[in-house]
């Protein structure tokens, strides 16, 4: 890599750690940028979710006093995302990714309406306080471990997909769903660190020069979207999570 491809994939690695802190939907910034700096798309995309996780971790950090009194919840999440996230890593190394390219822009498209229209989804299948804890849990485990493959597998977008499925299931507060997002999203992370870098094709270089930036933007952009109202964080994610969508429907029947 020459020197502008490095600040290319600073400056891309600062703004996807902060958009993944406030929306998710980072990747879509520094997976073409790696594809700019030369590297051919599997690896583009194995590097991609290497370098991203250090922002998750530092978006945590900057969450953490939204996640006071989630340790229960946490502990029990967890371990179904570790396991998540691991089938989706199996599933990419071991399956060609075209069919999944074109499913991805209709999940994400879904998860962007599903945040949008919320309450009326809620009145249909039922609010939160409404459902048995039995079958609140178990739908709960359901989505985190769906989740956790697609994050796995592919990861662009994985929070507004994480957001949008948790606030239908749970009784809280926007931002504190976000940070409990920031949380599976690092775990999720974690995950494809350690299976791509004893399987996949990991251009360490540009892992590195990404990864420091993502933790800068990840802490800078917790710490705002912990500053912005309900209504207009809503409207953020919603709106990162279809343009994200359509780019990525463009972009799978482009190929």
């Amino acid at each position: 890599m020459d020197l502008a491809h490095v600040l290319l994939l600073i400056i891309a690695g600062l703004a996807a750690g902060m958009v993944n802190a406030i929306a998710g939907g980072g990747s879509l910034i520094t997976f073409p940028s790696l594809l700019a700096a030369g590297l051919p798309p599997v690896a583009a995309n194995v590097t991609n979710s290497v370098a991203v996780c250090p922002g998750y971790v530092s978006s945590v950090v900057g969450s953490r006093a939204d996640l006071a009194g989630q340790g229960h919840r946490l502990r029990v999440l967890v371990p179904t995302c570790l396991l998540g996230a691991a089938a989706g890593c199996a599933l990419l190394l071991a399956t060609p990714a075209r069919a999944f390219e074109l499913v991805v822009p209709f999940l994400v498209l879904g998860a962007a309406a599903t945040l949008a229209f919320q309450s009326r989804l809620r009145a249909l299948v039922g609010h939160p306080r409404a459902l048995s804890r039995r079958r609140r849990a178990v739908t709960l485990q359901v989505v985190v471990f769906a989740g956790s493959v697609y994050g796995g597998y592919f990861g662009a977008a994985l929070g507004v997909m994480l957001v949008a499925a948790l606030a239908l299931v749970l009784d809280e507060t926007l931002n504190r769903i976000n940070a409990l997002k920031n949380v599976l999203s690092a775990s999720i992370g974690l995950v494809t660190i350690v299976v791509f870098a004893i399987f996949g094709p990991v251009h360490w270089g540009a892992a590195l020069t990404v990864a420091p930036a993502t933790i800068i933007g990840g802490y800078a952009g917790a710490r705002l979207a912990r500053r912005l109202p309900a209504a207009v964080l809503r409207v953020v994610i919603v709106s990162f999570g279809t343009a994200i969508g359509l780019y990525l429907l463009v972009r799978a029947f482009a190929n």
